[in-house]
């Protein structure tokens, strides 16, 4: 029981320090740099960039493209093109 405890508390001691020398690991990220560049583009000239900004980055991050230019072309990518919001618009911007 003794060897287990301090098995226990050396695991502790061990996954302390490696985090106080590291900082905690950050989680995999969904948005690319494909996505924020690409997203930076397209809504460049959106009225509300940073509405546009996360919408395009959840969308690419969904279907993996973003049409080119500022807008329209959604052509280029149909998941872009065909993903709705709840009231049946467009969920991309």
């Amino acid at each position: 029981m003794k060897l287990m405890t301090m098995a226990t508390l050396v695991l502790a001691l061990l996954l302390v320090t490696t985090f106080a020398e590291n900082g905690p690991a950050e989680a995999p990220s969904d948005i690319s740099g494909f996505c924020k560049e690409k997203c930076a583009v397209r809504c460049s000239k959106a009225g509300r960039q940073n509405r546009c900004l996360q919408y395009c980055r959840i969308c690419c991050a969904k279907c993996n493209c973003v049409p080119s230019g500022t807008y329209g072309n959604r052509d280029e990518c149909p998941c872009y093109r065909d993903w709705k919001n709840p009231e049946g618009g467009p969920k991309c911007p």
